[in-house]
């Protein structure tokens, strides 16, 4: 009996074996290039970032300006920015609260120190050495400069114009205009060449931008008319529940994931080098040539009646949230709402996705549609899982926790009818061997009936009823949500999409 059950285990882990190596076959990390201004919630964005470059394949970490960070020509130069909020707070500059063009590889030095240790809890994690050699220079003389070639528009325009067919998403934590630069490099280099039609198509399909609002002018005037196939993914609303003002945006119930206790305790305190250079309320940290940084005070926490070690900023955080795979299927569809927020198809530009202000998730907790929603309602899942990366900086395998892997036994795509009941069985996989609770919603507001699903659940199953009233085509999104019970607690997915026929 004993050598049955080996045998069974045997095929049994065999089989899982396949089956991960297939999906890792047909689902490659998503190569990813960030441009950056050095902004203080740049930092934080970038601190968590290496905590799960294990997740994404980093080809590019690019210095960018933007219209709040440009360093300029040192020849007394000045210039007033395009865009009429910062044209109004700071006027004329010959530069503008340059942090520098070292302060990714000074992180990475500390990222280095830990970077042992991630690899105890999961492979994939680069080299400090590997991820230096990406650190280039772009555009950063002044806002929206792309008027001259630099190391990073050219590392840029080599990536985007390799034989790697796998799209190249752009993260814009700046300005775009060092990304504008490489496809102008792009364009005067092969537009009056026989396959510069070929080029143009290639690249199109091949660059993907997420930006996290226009903080230059070079999207609007030379991207957006002259590489208008480039997939762009915009977001300008969803994003501000993970940005200074976070406070008047995230709901009282999730706020304690964002508070100094929460971060003291499970992220910046006692978990390494790399975390200890994390920005936070009242922590006394203060970027050298940046007199806007005075959230470290003492002084200037109390007044804006913050509490120590709360939670700045990470703005630009949702452009990688969109890469990680947690089972929700929305890296390369922003309409399906995910950890990088939630987008509709621009109905002026098919290549354009954005989050209007028009475009909203209902919050539970105010009972209200809510535009800044589709990507509040991740926080709790989003802190926690912070939470655990921090600790694989510090802890050995055994004594940190490591997300469950979810899946539906009738798959994630199912035809169904008008009227029609259908059963779904989860099942989880947890690698620590803690219990995993399930949880069934229906994400409403990413399926394209207005119509909600009769849905009951007990442990690991649901029953759920399709309306009567649907037409064909209509989808709706069931989200099958487990949460383990390590600490910290985890959560991972999988999305059920019905589709009428």
């Amino acid at each position: 009996m004993k050598t049955k059950i080996s045998l069974f285990l045997l095929i049994s882990c065999l089989g899982l074996l396949m089956n991960e190596k297939l999906f890792a076959q047909n689902n490659p990390k998503p190569r990813t290039i960030v441009t950056t201004d050095g902004e203080l919630d740049d930092v934080d964005s970038f601190i968590r970032m290496l905590l799960y470059s294990n997740e994404f394949k980093l080809e590019g970490l690019v210095y960018s300006s933007s219209q709040w960070h440009y360093k300029g020509d040192g020849k007394g130069t000045k210039m007033i920015s395009e865009l009429e909020t910062t044209a109004k707070r700071y006027g004329e500059r010959t530069d503008l609260r340059w942090p520098g063009t070292t302060w990714m590889q000074e992180l990475l030095d500390e990222y280095g120190k830990i970077q042992p240790n991630l690899l105890k809890h999961a492979k994939g994690f680069p080299t400090a050495t590997e991820l230096k050699k990406m650190v280039k220079v772009g555009n950063i003389d002044f806002e929206g400069e792309m008027s001259k070639e630099t190391e990073g528009s050219e590392w840029i325009k080599k990536i985007l114009l390799d034989e790697n067919p796998q799209p190249v998403y752009l993260q814009i934590w700046g300005g775009t205009n060092t990304v504008a630069r490489a496809l102008k490099s792009i364009e005067e280099t092969y537009k009056n060449q026989p396959n510069w039609t070929a080029i143009y198509e290639k690249v199109s399909k091949k660059a993907i931008i997420y930006a996290v609002l226009d903080q230059d002018a070079t999207y609007k005037k030379y991207i957006a008319p002259n590489w208008n196939k480039i997939r762009v993914f915009y977001n300008s609303n969803q994003f501000w529940c993970l940005a200074y003002p976070w406070t008047m945006v995230v709901p009282t119930e999730l706020q304690p994931f964002l508070r100094g206790e929460f971060m003291a305790k499970n992220i910046i305190h006692n978990h390494g080098p790399l975390l200890a250079k994390y920005y936070s309320w009242g922590d006394g940290q203060k970027i050298a040539d940046d007199p806007e940084h005075d959230q470290g005070t003492i002084a200037e926490m109390e007044k804006r009646k913050m509490t120590k070690y709360d939670f700045i900023s990470e703005g630009d955080s949702p452009a990688y949230f969109q890469l990680l795979d947690v089972g929700l299927m929305n890296r390369d569809n922003p309409e399906f709402g995910g950890w990088g927020g939630r987008m509709v198809q621009s109905a002026t530009n098919p290549f354009r996705w954005e989050d209007a202000p028009t475009l909203t998730d209902y919050n539970p907790f105010t009972n209200k549609q809510d535009a800044s929603f589709p990507q509040t309602r991740w926080i709790d899942a989003l802190q926690l899982d912070f939470a655990a990366r921090a600790d694989w900086c510090v802890k050995d395998y055994k004594s940190a926790n490591h997300a469950p892997k979810i899946s539906v036994l009738e798959g994630n795509r199912i035809n169904v009818k008008a009227g029609q009941q259908l059963n779904l069985n989860a099942k989880a996989i947890d690698p620590d061997g803690n219990k995993v609770s399930f949880k069934f919603w229906q994400y409403q507001e990413a399926g394209t009936s207005s119509e909600k699903v009769i849905m009951t659940a007990k442990d690991n199953k649901a029953q759920v009823t399709v309306p009567t009233s649907v037409k064909s085509g209509d989808t709706f999104h069931i989200i099958v949500e487990g949460k383990d019970a390590g600490i910290p607690t985890l959560i991972r997915y999988q999305r059920v999409i019905l589709t009428v026929k």
